[in-house]
C-alpha cells in the first residue's frame, strides 16, 4: 500500500470522526472528496498513455492534495481538529504534496 493509500484510509477516518463526533458536514465533505481524490489520481497516472499525460495527472494530485492542506487548515481553524491531530495529518498531506512535486519536477527535466 502507498503513502496515498493511507493517506486516503486516514482521511476516511478523519471524516467519520468529524461527522459523527463533532457534527460537521461540509468542510468533512470536501477533505474527504480531495483527500481520497489524491490516491485516485496516482493510480490512473499508472495507466497514462504518455509522459505528458502522466505529467498531467500527477498535477491534478497534487492540486488534491494542495486543497487538503487547505481544508485541513480550516477545520483546525474552526477547532474541529486540535493541535496533534491537525499536525499529524497536514504532515502526512503535506509530505504527499512535496512527493508530487520532486516527481513532477523529475520528470519534467528527463522529458523535457
Amino acid at each position: 500500500m502507498d503513502k496515498s493509500e493511507k493517506f486516503a484510509g486516514r482521511v476516511l477516518k478523519m471524516y467519520q470522526y468529524l461527522t459523527s463526533e463533532k457534527k460537521e458536514l461540509i468542510i468533512s465533505k470536501q477533505v474527504l472528496r480531495s483527500g481520497t481524490s489524491i490516491g485516485a489520481n496516482i493510480t490512473e497516472s499508472r495507466n497514462a498513455q504518455s509522459t505528458a499525460d502522466f505529467i498531467h495527472k500527477l498535477n491534478i494530485a497534487l492540486k488534491e492534495a494542495d486543497e487538503t492542506l487547505y481544508w485541513i487548515t480550516n477545520l483546525h481553524n474552526g477547532n474541529y481538529l486540535n493541535d496533534k491531530e491537525y499536525e499529524s495529518i497536514y504532515n502526512d498531506a503535506d509530505e504527499l504534496v512535496r512527493l508530487l512535486v520532486s516527481s513532477i519536477k523529475t520528470l519534467k527535466q528527463k522529458h523535457g
